[in-house]
């Protein structure tokens, strides 16, 4: 319910945003990336606006999922320990189990034999 909010909110109206910015600013713009010769720049971009507008935007998601996927790596790595854990606990389960069905299965086989005696 939360996430459908959160579409509806705040997730629409940025699209509807974006989308606008991207039909106003359809000119061309030149992204120099040589600081010292700004002039004549030995590397530069020349891209519509909201390529950078976009460009921004999918930046900053990865450098958001990056940053939460980084700060959640102790629950991850505490999920992974204790499903090892269960996966002990469940064949030690197994184990007895067996142990305890092969012991009530010779205990029967025995008082069948004494009882055909």
């Amino acid at each position: 319910m939360l996430k459908r909010v959160f579409t509806i909110v705040i997730a629409f109206p940025m699209a509807l945003v974006l989308i606008a910015l991207a039909v106003a600013n359809r000119h061309a713009v030149r992204l120099v990336l040589d600081p010292f010769r700004p002039d004549s720049p030995a590397i530069s971009l020349v891209l519509p606006f909201y390529a950078y507008l976009f460009g921004a935007l999918a930046l900053g998601i990865v450098a958001g999922g990056l940053a939460v996927w980084l700060s959640q790596g102790h629950w991850r790595s505490a999920a992974r320990v204790r499903f090892q854990e269960a996966r002990r606990w469940q064949a030690e389960a197994d184990r007895l189990a067996r142990e305890r069905d092969a012991e009530v299965g010779a205990s029967r086989g025995r008082q069948l034999i004494a009882s055909s005696r």
